[in-house]
């Protein structure tokens, strides 16, 4: 188990909020577009410019409602309410994808998984 820890030390990000289940976050993503697919006679040229990863910019802001694991594979649970909808996104805490976390508001709660705010 310490050759383990001791690799996924690495990988671990070191510039993570305290948080808990209840508070508000901004989470900032990076996100991964699929290259365009050109299919006409001049795709041989571009192979290379279609290669390259496009990252998309994305935030979203919600309610913690748990936290999960630890060390590498810890996960958060965030909640939001869009057009009247709730959607609820899972997170690896520790994910590349991740590029900033913010607290917007801290809360107060007495439980450690708020799954009682989905019937709201």
């Amino acid at each position: 188990m310490e050759q383990i820890e001791l690799i996924e030390k690495e990988y671990l990000k070191k510039d993570i909020p305290v948080f808990k289940p209840g508070d508000e976050l901004k989470v900032f993503l990076e996100i991964p577009q699929p290259a365009e697919m050109n299919l006409g006679k001049k795709s041989g040229r571009k192979k290379k410019k279609e290669e390259r990863k496009r990252m998309h910019a994305q935030l979203f802001q919600g309610i913690v409602l748990a936290k999960k694991g630890s060390g590498l594979r810890e996960t958060f649970i965030v909640r939001k309410i869009s057009y009247g909808e709730g959607v609820e996104r899972t997170f690896l805490l520790h994910s590349p994808f991740i590029k900033k976390i913010e607290v917007a508001k801290q809360n107060k709660t007495r439980r450690a998984k708020l799954y009682y705010l989905r019937k709201v």
